[in-house]
C-alpha cells in the first residue's frame, strides 16, 4: 500500500481553503479530490474528533496515502470513496448523508501524479502516454494523440490549452504518427516544440505546456465533469454551508466563477423588466468577489501554486432547486 510519505504532494491554498469552509466540530464536510489527504487532514484537525469528513478520489494511490493519514484522527467518521467527484450528487445519496456544510475541491493534478514517470502527466519526466487520474479507465493520452482526427486534436488543443499553434501542431502530430506512433511523454514534447514557430523560442513556460494540458483534460473529461460537481454541490449544501474550489488554469477559472454568479444571480428576466417573472430564486452568495491567490511566500515554497485561483460560494437557505 501506498504511504503518506510516498504521496509527495505540497498542497496548495491549504489554510485559505478550510479557513473559508468556516469548519466546525460535528460538521459534514466533503473533500472531492483527497490527493493524499492533506487538505481532509486538516479539515479533520478543525473537527475536533466530531463529525464526518467524505474524502473522494478516484486515484488508487492517493486514497491509499488518505487512508492512511486517517488513522491519527479518532472520533470522526472519515470516508474514503473511490469515485469521480462529478457524481457527488449519487455519493451524498448512497451514504445518506443529507445536505452538507462544506465541499471543497483542488482541481490541479497532485505533485505525485506530475512526478512519478510512470503515470504520464509531465512533459518534463519520460513516461508512458497515460494521464488516467483512475488507471482503470480506458481512454489515455496515446489513444488521444493517436488516433483523433487532425480536426479533433486541434479543437481540443484550441479549447482545452489555449494554444494559439494549435493548427500547425495537429498537422505535425497527424503527419509524424502515420510512420510512428506517439508512446513516449518526451518523446511527443518533443515534436510538439519542433512543430511550433521558431521551436517556441518565445515561450516563457515548456511549449508542451498546454497541449498537454488539454491532453489531460480530454482523458479525464474534466470539463464536463468539473459542470456537474458545481451544479449538483451547491444543491448539495445546508443553508450557510460553503463551497471552495482551487482552480489552476482559465478555462476552470472561468466555469467556477459563472456558476457560482449563476448560483448567485440566476434571474434571466430582460433587465429592463419592473419585476422578476421567472422565478428563479439566488441560491446563495459569492463570498469572492476577487479569487483569493498564493502569496509569494507560498509560491517561492511551491511553485506549482502560482496560477492557483480559490472561489467560495455560501448558500442561503432558499430550497427551490433542492
Amino acid at each position: 500500500m501506498l504511504k503518506v510519505s510516498d504521496f509527495d504532494h505540497i498542497p496548495v491554498l491549504l489554510y485559505p481553503t478550510v479557513d473559508a469552509l468556516n469548519v466546525r466540530p460535528g460538521g459534514i464536510y466533503v473533500d472531492c479530490t483527497a490527493g493524499g489527504g492533506s487538505h481532509s487532514a486538516e479539515i479533520a484537525r478543525r473537527m475536533r474528533g466530531q463529525g464526518i469528513l467524505v474524502s473522494i478520489d478516484k486515484d488508487d494511490a492517493a486514497l491509499a496515502a488518505c487512508m492512511e493519514r486517517r488513522e491519527a484522527f479518532e472520533g470522526i467518521n472519515w470516508m474514503p470513496v473511490k469515485s469521480d467527484y462529478r457524481d457527488i450528487d449519487d455519493i451524498i445519496r448512497s451514504l445518506k448523508i443529507g445536505k452538507v456544510d462544506g465541499i471543497m475541491a483542488d482541481l490541479g493534478v497532485s505533485s505525485y501524479q506530475l512526478d512519478t514517470a510512470e503515470r504520464g502527466f509531465s512533459y518534463m519526466k519520460n513516461g508512458p502516454l497515460d494521464m488516467r487520474m483512475d488507471p482503470n479507465e480506458w481512454l489515455t493520452a496515446a489513444e488521444v494523440v493517436n488516433k483523433y482526427s487532425r480536426d479533433d486534436l486541434e479543437r481540443i488543443f484550441r479549447e482545452y490549452g489555449e494554444e494559439r499553434h494549435a493548427g500547425r501542431i495537429a498537422d505535425g502530430i497527424c503527419e509524424r504518427r502515420r510512420t510512428k506512433p506517439f508512446s513516449r511523454t518526451t518523446e511527443l514534447a518533443a515534436a510538439i516544440k519542433e512543430y511550433m514557430p521558431g521551436h517556441g523560442s518565445g515561450e516563457d513556460q515548456h511549449p508542451a505546456k498546454r497541449c498537454f494540458q488539454a491532453i489531460r483534460i480530454e482523458v479525464n473529461h474534466e470539463l464536463s465533469g468539473l459542470e456537474s460537481l458545481l451544479q449538483d454541490g451547491i444543491r448539495k449544501l445546508k443553508p450557510g454551508g460553503r463551497f471552495a474550489v482551487i482552480s489552476f488554469h482559465s478555462l476552470e477559472d472561468r466555469i467556477v466563477k459563472e456558476a457560482f454568479r449563476s448560483a448567485e444571480s440566476p434571474c434571466t428576466c430582460p433587465r429592463d423588466f419592473p419585476v422578476c417573472v421567472c422565478g428563479k430564486k439566488s441560491l446563495g452568495t459569492v463570498i469572492t468577489k476577487k479569487p483569493i491567490e498564493p502569496t509569494e511566500e507560498e509560491i517561492e515554497i511551491n511553485p506549482r501554486s502560482r496560477s492557483s485561483k480559490l472561489r467560495v460560494f455560501e448558500r442561503n437557505d432558499n430550497e427551490q432547486y433542492n
